[in-house]
């Protein structure tokens, strides 16, 4: 059996959405494959005493739980866009993961449709820093004006969400203690992405776009958008088996593209709850009668105005 090393990182608030992503990880594990589970957590955490996560062990029995207390680091970081100095904590892996060489790294806003073990075999990172997806925003002029400040290509530019790590080579050459300089430093408008692809320049590994599959690219791939960044094939894998990342709106909170994938894996975990689960959607059904006027003209503004 293959132990696959996967780290995550959140906090109490995000214990039910973990919960659904580790259900969706385990549930396509192949018989050869055990699950070594790394979660980062800040001091002021109360999940990993709550036996919340392992309620998984209810259905499966090919991996284990580790949690690594992170204490108060990045305590009063750079925060922008609403994401919380919880980003920062997979910075701290090569150190607090001495256990291996080699690790994936997953955000926890995310739905696995396959098993992982293949595509971390196979992902040899020799003198590179990290493997990841080149983001989708190559067209976003502001987007690539601002990569270009920084000195960094947006054709080269993966995504931190779901990565593959050389921690051993981080270890040698040091990298966390860069990693806390650029944040105590730092007003990056994207966080430890733009920390990790700085360092990391010249030393990313591209992945296929399945690895990490954000609203973006599942828009380039259902509606066949021509571009350059990803082969036809490769977009038709995302559609079947990609990783679902969702990088926008939440499903537990709101409408989003992919969002009755999540409520399935949901349904199918041992964390559903009838009583959410209907109140979700008879909420949403009457959520546009309970906005003021005021929205409700602009909403229809729109409406008339993409007829146009």
């Amino acid at each position: 059996m293959t132990r696959v090393p996967v780290v995550f990182c959140f906090d109490d608030n995000l214990i039910l959405p973990a919960g659904v992503c580790l259900h969706s990880l385990l549930s396509h594990a192949d018989p050869e494959t055990f699950y070594d589970i790394f979660i980062l957590h800040g001091s002021d955490s109360n999940f990993p005493d709550s036996g919340f996560l392992e309620r998984l062990h209810e259905q499966y029995d090919h991996f284990s739980l580790t949690y690594r207390n992170v204490g108060n680091s990045f305590s009063g970081a750079f925060e922008i866009r609403n994401i919380t100095s919880v980003t920062y904590y997979r910075l701290l892996i090569p150190e607090l993961i001495p256990e291996y060489d080699k690790v994936m790294y997953h955000d926890v806003d995310v739905i696995f449709r396959g098993d992982l073990r293949k595509i971390f075999e196979a992902t040899e990172l020799g003198s590179d820093y990290i493997a990841g997806v080149i983001t989708p925003s190559y067209g976003d002029v502001e987007f690539t004006n601002y990569l270009t400040k920084l000195n960094l290509n947006v054709a080269d530019y993966v995504m931190a969400g779901n990565m593959i790590m050389n921690i051993d080579l981080m270890r040698k050459q040091k990298a966390t203690a860069v990693f806390r300089k650029m944040v105590g430093e730092s007003t990056y408008k994207y966080q430890d992405m733009d920390i990790l692809n700085i360092y990391c320049k010249g030393k990313i590994k591209r992945l296929p776009p399945a690895f990490c599959g954000t609203i973006e690219i599942f828009e380039f791939a259902s509606n066949a958008i021509q571009q350059s960044l990803y082969s036809a094939q490769e977009l038709h894998d995302v559609l079947s088996e990609g990783i679902i990342h969702y990088n926008g709106a939440k499903p537990w909170n709101s409408w989003c593209p992919n969002l009755d994938i999540w409520w399935a894996y949901y349904r199918g975990s041992v964390f559903y709850d009838p009583k959410f689960y209907f109140d979700f959607f008879n909420h949403k059904l009457t959520e546009y009668d309970r906005l003021p006027l005021s929205k409700r003209i602009k909403i229809l503004f729109r409406y008339f105005k993409t007829r146009l």
